[in-house]
């Protein structure tokens, strides 16, 4: 997992982005696009046209980080909007990582009773 500080947000661009960005282009897209400043310290994290890629953006205040995944099999679970941002905790994070549904967990387990 990166090791980002507790207190940062995390945002997901709604939508598809062009994957043949880096870090400058896809810094610009969250200044335009989202209306966030891409050095304030928040992950910025943006999805392809064909789901199995996303990028990750991140200012950690020493420099530029850009960290990418791609699924062997299956695709990420992304909002249906066409346009605008979507907060998301770092647990959320890590199952949209994972290839989890992140909006729809599920407990696998619940007490019955107490005491």
């Amino acid at each position: 997992m990166i090791p980002v500080p507790s207190n940062t947000r995390v945002w997901l661009a709604a939508g598809v982005t062009d994957m043949r960005r880096g870090f400058n282009t896809l810094a610009a897209q969250a200044e335009k696009t989202l209306a966030a400043d891409p050095f304030c310290g928040h992950l910025f994290v943006f999805r392809g046209r064909r789901g199995d890629l996303l990028k990750i953006i991140w200012w950690d205040s020493q420099g530029a980080c850009l960290f990418s995944k791609r699924l062997e099999r299956g695709r990420f679970v992304w909002p249906a909007a066409r346009d605008g941002k979507i907060s998301l905790t770092s647990a959320q994070l890590a199952m949209l990582l994972e290839g989890i549904d992140w909006r729809i967990p599920h407990r696998t387990w619940r007490p019955l009773k107490t005491g």
